[in-house]
């Protein structure tokens, strides 16, 4: 029986080892650094239908209707105007039983955790990685040792798994944007409770959605702003009230009538993989925002984390990991351009090139050849 140790317990990593439990060939075991798992309650995550499908493999079909919601349209609005410029109806790649579908991250992974509880060890803090043999040997802070055939890390943008592997080689960079995100009460009447809403600024976006079928709507608003090397490693600058109120006057103010409703409001600095990484060890590798951290801009973090997971489950099982790196860059390599290209359109000022695009948009998003490129490439 093969040995797998995961490092990081977030959707990738859980969603990987539900696969291998299913697998009798392979014993796995989860390690996190802290001791409990992340779930914060306020945080959306979108799943598009190449998600979904995976997901449905370990029971996620029958995951509760009441706790997601299958939105039908993006609708684009100007935050200027205040008016709707299009809409693009993501369920034209739905089919029956595989859906775009929004929910709280929270449920999600208490859903991927649920079948799987005995085989996460938290307060587990990596320390050591010492691959010179034939079996990989992992060191915790802790003083444990773990002795493993298959070492999968996916503790995420600030890996510290990926950077003793790498030698501190590798440094995500600040993307040089805020997120800025928390929730809206349902019962607003300004806002479409049954669709995903993108609200278009200059330098600025917002994203509002539905995430359970009668529960808060997520808010996600993207801003530029450039911060000091000193300023971006100061977390406690991020939860200081003078900070977060310099920050929110500079959000439209068109869209102040959505951030005087926000509950939870959090706002920290956005950070994205430069390149990749390839570890020379073909029984290590690199799943999640490890591998590489996007943009937010495309809305398909959680999903590719999901995508990549199941690509190396599948390549370890039918042992042909030497092949997964170069099929996960490429994919990704897609979903990252269009993540910066989104952010580029979603962010322009010049009231020209805005109406430019707005007329583009009217056009593209009913262009199924446009959108089958665009998106199907993607999704399915």
């Amino acid at each position: 029986m093969k040995k797998v140790a995961i490092i990081g317990a977030g959707i990738s990593g859980l969603f990987i080892a539900n696969l291998f439990k299913k697998n009798s060939n392979y014993q796995v075991t989860v390690y996190e650094k802290n001791n409990s798992l992340d779930l914060d309650e306020g945080y959306g995550i979108q799943l598009s239908v190449n998600s979904v499908k995976l997901l449905n493999q370990i029971g996620f079909d029958k995951f509760k209707d009441h706790k997601k919601f299958n939105p039908t349209k993006i609708n684009f609005y100007s935050i200027k105007s205040l008016e709707k410029i299009c809409d693009l109806d993501i369920s034209d790649f739905n089919s029956d039983d595989i859906k775009y579908t929004t929910l709280k991250r929270s449920d999600l992974i208490n859903f991927l955790k649920s079948d799987i509880e005995d085989l996460i060890k938290t307060s587990h803090s990596i320390s050591k990685i010492d691959q010179e043999n034939r079996i990989i040997k992992i060191s915790f802070e802790n003083d444990e040792t773990f002795e493993c055939d298959h070492l999968i890390i996916s503790d995420g943008v600030f890996s510290k798994s990926k950077s003793l592997v790498s030698k501190n080689k590798t440094q995500p960079k600040y993307n040089n944007t805020l997120a800025i995100r928390g929730t809206i009460p349902y019962f607003l009447d300004f806002v479409d409770k049954k669709n995903i809403s993108l609200h278009l600024g200059s330098n600025f976006h917002h994203v509002i959605y539905p995430v359970t079928q009668k529960g808060n709507l997520n808010f996600i608003a993207i801003m530029k702003y450039n911060l000091t090397e000193n300023e971006q490693k100061n977390y406690s600058l991020f939860t200081d009230p003078d900070f977060i109120k310099k920050i929110l006057r500079n959000v439209p103010q068109e869209s102040n009538k959505f951030l005087n409703e926000i509950k939870e409001l959090k706002i920290f600095p956005v950070f994205v993989s430069d390149d990749f990484f390839k570890i020379d060890n073909n029984k290590i590798h690199l799943i999640g925002d490890a591998f590489f951290a996007f943009p937010p801009s495309f809305a398909q973090g959680a999903s590719q984390s999901i995508e990549g997971a199941f690509e190396l489950f599948k390549s370890i099982e039918n042992n042909t990991e030497i092949d997964f790196f170069k099929s996960r860059v490429y994919k990704t390599k897609m979903v990252n351009n269009r993540s910066k290209f989104n952010e580029f359109v979603f962010h322009l000022s010049n009231p020209l090139t805005k109406l430019f695009r707005n007329i583009f948009l009217k056009k593209l998003v009913k262009n199924k050849k446009f959108l089958e490129s665009y998106l199907g490439k993607i999704y399915r």
